[in-house]
């Protein structure tokens, strides 16, 4: 049984793009290569707080539905890469956010704001 993952990695940003896109793909070959694999490239960005001696890193998200029987060789190759800062891996179950609105919910969110610019004035 598949299941849908999403997985969030922090290469180093020291790394060239072209050795982040192979460390990709050969994470990826791991997965079995999935048919409904997304990869946002998110770039060099400045972290939270200090790992190591690292405050920046190079953020990647991927999502993909696999079988969980090949992640613990996937998770072991993250963990042994030293170009991989961090990685999470967890269960996509659906999107984040508010869920989307119908077209009579966008008419009265519109009506209340126009309500309330009127009261403004």
């Amino acid at each position: 049984m598949t299941r849908p993952y999403e997985a969030v990695y922090i290469f180093d940003s020291t790394l060239e793009d072209a050795a982040i896109t192979e460390k990709l793909t050969r994470f990826q070959e791991l997965l079995g290569n999935p048919g409904d694999l997304t990869t946002d490239l998110w770039g060099r960005r400045q972290l939270a707080y200090q790992i190591g001696r690292k405050d920046t890193g190079y953020y990647v998200v991927s999502r993909f539905t696999v079988d969980p029987a090949v992640l613990p060789e996937y998770e072991r190759a993250l963990k042994l890469d030293e170009g991989v800062v961090r990685y999470l891996l967890s269960l996509h179950e659906h999107e984040t956010g508010a869920p989307p609105m119908t077209e009579e919910e966008m008419a009265a969110a519109a009506r209340r704001q126009d309500d309330d610019d009127d009261e403004e004035e």
